[in-house]
């Protein structure tokens, strides 16, 4: 996707493999009503991510590697650096104190799950959905 290259570069010239996810990019705070409507026909998982956190870097890598949900679960990615208002709006909507990294997944407008850091792992994500 064109947005995650704008914040890690192009993986043109990279042996880095390209993300699994089919992202859609979180930009408004009103996209959190639209996740949680989603939410009641299919899981939606929401990745938080800080642009300046090699760690948060790490883990988003790694969960992309290892992601094959695309079909029963909408995605959903936060840059938190330029959208730290919807970061605090998703803490307030669903009741998930605020990490970063961090993933949540939603089902049925709650937030059924979230994980952070080291804990974020597409496989244990898999089992949840």
């Amino acid at each position: 996707m064109s947005f995650l290259n704008s914040i890690f570069g192009s993986s043109e010239n990279s042996d880095s493999p390209k993300s699994n996810v089919n992202w859609t990019e979180l930009t408004d705070i009103i996209q959190l009503n639209e996740i949680e409507a989603i939410s009641q026909e299919k899981p939606v998982v929401i990745f938080k991510h800080s642009t300046r956190c090699s760690i948060s870097r790490m883990a988003l890598k790694q969960f992309e590697r290892e992601y094959d949900l695309n079909e029963t679960v909408a995605a959903y990615f936060l840059d938190l650096i330029a959208h730290r208002d919807i970061s605090n709006g998703i803490a307030s909507k669903f009741g998930v104190y605020h990490e970063s990294p961090q993933l949540i997944l939603i089902k049925n407008g709650k937030a059924v799950y979230d994980v952070s850091h080291s804990d974020i792992d597409a496989i244990a994500l898999k089992e949840k959905v």
